[in-house]
């Protein structure tokens, strides 16, 4: 492949991975203060948000144990993210 190619891969697989990094973690903080608050603007964002990272962290609910009250899938889906990005760069310069 030409390094064009190759560049403008990489840089896609990383702003993909960043974009979802941040949704995951906005949807995290949102989640500490989505019961007490009633603005509805912050409801709707938030339900944005649970729409786009739920088809990412149902499954790994799905795989792991019970952790009582505490949701542990925004962390593994940030690390899985990171570690499937990091693979994928690595492929492509490995491949160019």
């Amino acid at each position: 492949m030409t390094d064009w190619i190759v560049t403008f891969l990489v840089r896609v697989i990383h702003g993909l991975a960043t974009a979802f990094f941040w949704l995951l973690l906005i949807r995290v903080i949102m989640s500490w203060f989505v019961q007490g608050n009633y603005n509805r603007t912050f409801h709707d964002v938030y339900r944005v948000l649970v729409q786009l990272t739920e088809p990412i962290l149902a499954p790994i609910r799905r795989v792991m144990p019970a952790t009582g009250p505490m949701d542990l899938s925004p962390l593994v889906a940030l690390l899985l993210i990171r570690l499937v990005e990091t693979l994928l760069v690595r492929l492509l310069l490995a491949v160019a």
